[in-house]
């Protein structure tokens, strides 16, 4: 997987105000059915993890895991980032096959 390219299209979505990051507003963005696709960090805890997942499968959101929080976070201009919900069709659409 390039990591140049989702993370710079990570980005691009964050400037296109297309994406959420954070736990509590993610949670929110999946339950309204904003939420196209969730990027997870794979160093999340373990009660993060598992909070986002069932949520994702209960609303039927994919989501992925990407290596670390540092990336993640790195990807939108910030500090690590645990989960960022992605709000976009295209943007989740294109991140997803970057990230299979």
């Amino acid at each position: 997987m390039n990591d140049n390219q989702w993370m710079s299209l990570l980005g691009l979505a964050n400037r296109a105000r297309k994406i959420t990051s954070g736990e509590e507003l993610t949670i929110k963005e999946i339950r309204n059915g904003k939420a196209k696709l969730i990027l997870l960090s794979a160093d999340a805890s373990v009660n993060t993890t598992k909070k986002v997942t069932n949520k994702c499968k209960s609303y039927e959101v994919p989501y992925k895991l990407v290596e670390n929080r540092e990336l993640l976070g790195h990807a939108i201009g910030k500090d690590a980032r645990v989960v960022v919900a992605v709000l976009d069709d295209g943007f989740a659409k294109k991140l997803k096959s970057l990230l299979d």
